[in-house]
């Protein structure tokens, strides 16, 4: 009996180690922390432990490009972006030191990439085209002029094929009415100026289940 109240009391002790060293992990505020320890255990939470999340109020970040994730965290951190979301979600996150964001960002960028489900059929169609050759009458440029033919994203443009769609919408909305919320989407407000919300539902739709034989590219191997 002894001897089992011995092993219980060492296993509370060890228990309690860990969450202690978890606690600490989560200091963002640490320099010392590595980037991918925090994209683990703390922003899984939102945008799941590969970057694949689930609910669309956050976006999808594996396989994103590095190059734009490094500029949206620095927007971030230093309050530059101040969309809702940013500024609930986010701007608390303004101890990550350079080189966690780029720590982060690698890490995100290197997951594998899921498409979404595909919906309607009609609408699909509808954003492909918007998406591939834009809306001339509008004004409207193609996506892939920026975003790719297989929306890989280029650069600082973001990766969109399998994006939530209503994350996408929210996000040409924002860039569309409220561009001082997103510095650097000022090429975003002329590109988008003149959609109707049934373009932007369309092309969202496209975007987010993006055409199967498209889907290879871009798609990095899981990190391991």
């Amino acid at each position: 009996m002894k001897k089992m109240a011995q092993i219980i009391s060492l296993g509370m002790l060890l228990a309690g180690s860990g969450c202690h060293d978890m606690d600490r992990s989560r200091a963002v505020d640490n320099p010392a922390v590595a980037g991918k320890t925090i994209a683990l255990q703390v922003c899984s939470n939102c945008h799941g432990a590969n970057g694949v999340s689930v609910s669309p109020v956050f976006p999808k970040l594996a396989g994103q490009r590095k190059e734009y994730l490094v500029d949206q965290l620095t927007d971030f951190k230093t309050h530059a972006r101040s969309d809702p979301n940013a500024k609930r979600f986010m701007w608390g996150f303004t101890h990550l030191s350079e080189a966690q964001i780029d720590e982060l960002a690698t890490y995100f960028s290197s997951q594998r990439t899921v498409m979404g489900e595909p919906g309607d059929e009609s609408l699909i169609a509808e954003g492909k085209a918007i998406f591939v050759s834009g809306l001339p009458d509008k004004g409207v440029a193609a996506c892939v002029s920026c975003h790719g033919q297989r929306g890989e994203g280029m650069n600082q443009f973001p990766r969109l094929a399998g994006q939530h769609a209503d994350y996408i919408i929210k996000q040409l909305l924002v860039f569309q009415r409220n561009t001082d919320q997103r510095p650097r989407g000022e090429v975003m407000k002329a590109a988008c100026g003149n959609m109707s919300d049934q373009d932007m539902r369309a092309v969202a739709a496209f975007v987010e289940a993006f055409p199967p034989e498209t889907e290879a590219a871009a798609n990095p191997p899981a990190e391991q």
